[in-house]
């Protein structure tokens, strides 16, 4: 891949100018400078393996052309919280055994995160099944997925 194109990247707080190419998705870039915690999964779409914010809203990396969204906060999972002060979506996972295999784990608390700053902070099971219809797990029953994020919102609101 050619990449001739110099972009402004804001990944996680942190700015950096980096070469790419016109057609690099989103993904591709993060994957190459090393936020492998942002999974390739399908590559088109439907599995929400690869979801990251970007100015707060989840989206798709795969679908997202890198060049179209420079100079923007482009937020991964790792952006949330840290072993030390984790998000209270990333504790209630852990907490709730909201996890099996992982693999989808970030992409699922990046779709709840952007529920529960920009739609509410006091969702009904439906909203989170919403909110989470684009983010495929092949290991849970998502009961426990939304159990965790039902969680979090408790937390959230107690903290505001």
């Amino acid at each position: 891949m050619k990449r001739n194109k110099s972009v402004s990247l804001r990944i996680n707080d942190r700015c950096r100018r980096e070469q790419i190419a016109s057609n690099e998705t989103l993904l591709e870039t993060l994957r190459r400078l090393g936020h492998t915690e942002v999974k390739c999964g399908c590559e088109k779409g439907d599995c929400g393996a690869c979801a990251v914010l970007v100015d707060g809203t989840a989206v798709d990396s795969c679908l997202t052309l890198t060049w179209a969204v420079k100079d923007r906060a482009i937020t991964t999972v790792s952006g949330l919280g840290t072993a030390d002060t984790p998000h209270p979506l990333q504790t209630a996972f852990i907490e709730r055994g909201a996890t099996q295999c992982g693999y989808c784990t970030p992409g699922i608390i990046v779709a709840a995160h952007s529920l529960l700053q920009n739609v509410t902070n006091d969702p009904s099971d439906d909203d989170i099944r919403y909110a989470l219809s684009g983010n495929l797990c092949r290991c849970t029953g998502y009961t426990k997925i939304i159990e965790a994020v039902a969680e979090a919102a408790r937390v959230i609101r107690e903290e505001e």
